[in-house]
């Protein structure tokens, strides 16, 4: 079949549609102007490369000859990859929602020519069937009004148009925050909170980390356990069910179900990072390995399978594969990752098969009984339904005899799932979600104490840095060679935050250097001065309708709450109150959001967290890696207290920035010739010290629960 315009593209999604007979145009002048020229109104359609219902609608519509043909006629076709364009998605899906209520991808949205909506859905089936409209019944009924009553159309556009304005402009004066939206914020947390099956709100479960961020931070201020115990509690019940891959690592997207055992199979970056990074803390908070051992088996994950060989990471894999490799156009979801109670048993020995069994769940007739699409019927999904502790008084042995029969049977399972069809990659590399990894193998050195873990986030950032910031211009998109699109708010805020986080955990000073030139150049691009907060874009693209501030801290947090955040860090490592000024700005503007919906921010009340803390400086004077420093590192690092920032003021060029940021630090010198760490708020410090002893005290004591 002859290809498309999208043939000329790098996007995995565009290319996935290359050869549809639909006659796609890509995002951009050459589609904007055929629309004008020849009156039509745009279909535009937004989903990405690991979606399942884009992949069923264009197996069901763009794939059809008929309807492509009359697509063709009736309407300029746009196809856009929300994962490389975000500004556009986040335009369409606030008129979507406006629409219907709801939204998701595949985004399906018809607009006039000039780019303003009046029409939308997500997934269309090819023909109207139990109640729903078909595709080729909605794209008649457009081209009939579009002829015969253009001007109502051309009003809902306009209105919806006005709408989206009002939306992304400021409703009201700025509002002051203070500590009792923590507290509305964890009552709003503890009125969604699953008791039953743990977990926010019911079926589909989503992990959304923000709220880890929240309530860990909450539990760490006031002293209240059950900030704590939800989070421990969901983070436990999402790692035991189907949502994690319990063979090759890594968390799957989100639970179909209240009770985290039927997946959506397909596997997000920005999930690995910041899953990663709340597993993390909890290792921190609890003392408990196995916290610690959930993170690091991701991170091996991410190694493995999610890595450019220069250093970057892929952006996702998909729900669905081929069943086999004699067929590979017939593809089915979870076939990767389920199996039959007859291939476990031809795999693992008898001794292997019946531990393996009672711990994850095997049945004969396959134990997805409660899948509410009936799309597993025989297979299991592998979920942890006996501990091994139990399983082992059971089978009359140890629990290391257990764990060796289970660590055995996951190795001969990787082995043979790595013969069938793997499913789709989709290997670009992106800056926003690179900075989320970044930080995760940054903190994952820090608290896991894996040398391997710091080489790969320093190669990531190092590949970003050059590859990515070509003559100062930062994009956003990185895939076969091309890097492309401009960055926006989240690529800068997300890349800023790894970077810090590198510093924090490398002390090399370049990377603090970096991020504050970086912060300094994202608040000249995206920040509002007159009211506050970010804008999401640089406005460099005449064809985006309106510029918007993102505040939802969703599946990932806001480019606006990682940015402020951002600003309140560097703040404390640099003294430049410039950037405290510009964070409380921005708290105020979002101040009604966060009063009247503080769940739906819930990384805007983390910062808020820090905001309202005394954040401690803890500088440390002497050799980066000595084992004196390094002593006094592993006793900050293995605490958690998330209001504070790390300094190195080695006897190099590192002091003599610090210096210049801060020139208090020419005063902080290493006692008797070795490591010295110095607890400080606001640069007046406690006394010094080189026992991690004494620095273990001084750290108990920093923002004691409940006194903030």
């Amino acid at each position: 079949m002859k290809s498309n315009r999208l043939a000329n593209e790098k996007s995995p999604y565009l290319l996935q549609h290359a050869r549809n007979p639909v006659d796609w145009y890509p995002w951009g002048d050459e589609a904007f102007e055929k629309a004008r020229s020849e009156e039509k109104p745009v279909f535009l359609s937004i989903g990405y490369s690991t979606c399942y219902w884009c992949h069923v609608m264009e197996r069901e519509v763009f794939e059809n000859p008929a309807i492509a043909e009359a697509m063709n006629k009736t309407v300029v076709c746009i196809k856009v990859d929300r994962e490389e364009r975000p500004d556009v998605d986040r335009v369409y899906m606030s008129a979507l929602q406006a629409m219907t209520g709801s939204g998701g991808w595949p985004m399906s949205m018809f607009l006039t020519p000039d780019l303003k909506p009046f029409f939308g859905a997500t997934y269309i089936p090819p023909v109207s069937a139990h109640g729903r409209a078909g595709f080729t019944e909605i794209l008649q009924r457009v081209h009939e009004v579009w002829t015969s009553d253009r001007n109502s159309i051309l009003e809902t556009g306009e209105r919806l148009s006005e709408y989206l304005r009002e939306l992304s402009s400021p409703t009201s004066q700025s509002v002051n925050v203070d500590a009792t939206i923590l507290d509305r914020g964890f009552d709003a947390f503890v009125r969604s909170y699953d008791k039953l099956h743990a977990g926010f709100g019911g079926a589909p479960k989503f992990p959304r980390p923000v709220a880890f961020n929240f309530l860990f931070r909450y539990y760490n201020r006031t002293g209240n356990k059950a900030a704590l115990s939800m989070s421990l509690e969901t983070l436990k019940a999402m790692y035991s069910g189907g949502m994690y891959d319990h063979v090759g690592g890594g968390f799957h997207r989100y639970a179909t179900d209240s009770e985290w055992h039927v997946p959506h199979f397909e596997k997000m970056l920005y999930d690995q990072g910041q899953l990663v990074v709340s597993f993390l803390e909890a290792r921190q908070i609890t003392g408990d390995d196995f916290y610690g051992e959930v993170a690091r088996d991701v991170l091996d994950y991410v190694l493995r399978e999610m890595t450019h060989p220069d250093g970057g990471f892929y952006s996702a894999q998909d729900a669905e594969s081929a069943l086999n490799n004699d067929d590979p156009k017939k593809k089915k979801e979870g076939a990767f990752y389920t199996w039959t109670h007859k291939e476990l048993k031809e795999v693992l020995s008898d001794e292997e098969f019946q531990a393996f069994q009672k711990h994850y769940g095997i049945m004969e007739t396959g134990n997805v009984g409660a899948d509410p699409h009936g799309e597993f019927p025989g297979f299991n999904i592998l979920h942890i339904v006996k501990s091994n502790e139990s399983l082992a008084e059971e089978l009359k042995t140890s629990s290391g005899r257990v764990d060796n029969l289970l660590a055995s049977s996951r190795m001969k399972l990787m082995k043979v799932r790595s013969k069938r069809p793997l499913p789709h990659l989709d290997d670009k590399v992106l800056v926003s979600w690179n900075g989320l990894m970044i930080s995760a193998f940054a903190k994952g050195f820090q608290v896991l104490n894996n040398l391997a873990f710091l080489n790969a986030a320093e190669r990531a950032a190092g590949f970003i840095l050059t590859t990515m910031d070509d003559s100062k211009v930062l994009k956003r998109r990185f895939r076969d060679g091309e890097v492309r699109i401009e960055a926006q708010l989240a690529d800068y805020a997300f890349l800023i935050q790894g970077l810090i986080d590198l510093y924090e955990a490398s002390l090399e000073i370049r990377w603090l250097e970096k991020s504050v030139e970086l912060c300094e150049k994202m608040v000249s691009l995206f920040y509002d001065h007159t009211n506050g907060g970010f804008f999401d874009t640089d406005n460099s693209d005449p064809a985006i309708l309106v510029r918007t501030k993102e505040w939802y801290d969703g599946a990932e947090p806001s480019g606006n709450s990682i940015a402020v955040l951002c600003l309140m860090r560097l703040a404390q490592m640099t003294g430049n109150e410039g950037f405290t000024q510009l964070a409380d700005k921005s708290f105020r503007f979002f101040g009604e959001r966060l009063a009247t919906a503080p769940e739906a921010l819930a990384q805007f009340l983390a910062g808020l967290s820090f905001s309202l803390s005394k954040p401690a400086q803890i500088i440390i004077t002497g050799k980066p890696h000595d084992p004196e420093t390094e002593a006094l590192l592993r006793e900050v690092n293995s605490r958690f207290v998330p209001n504070k920032v790390i300094l190195l003021a080695d006897d190099g060029r590192g002091r003599t920035v610090l210096e210049s940021f801060v020139p208090f630090i020419k005063n902080l010198v290493m006692l008797d010739g070795k490591s010295t760490a110095y607890v400080c708020e606001n640069y007046a410090c406690r006394l010094p010290t080189r026992d991690p002893r004494v620095l273990a005290h001084l750290l108990d004591e920093i923002g004691p629960k409940g006194n903030d």
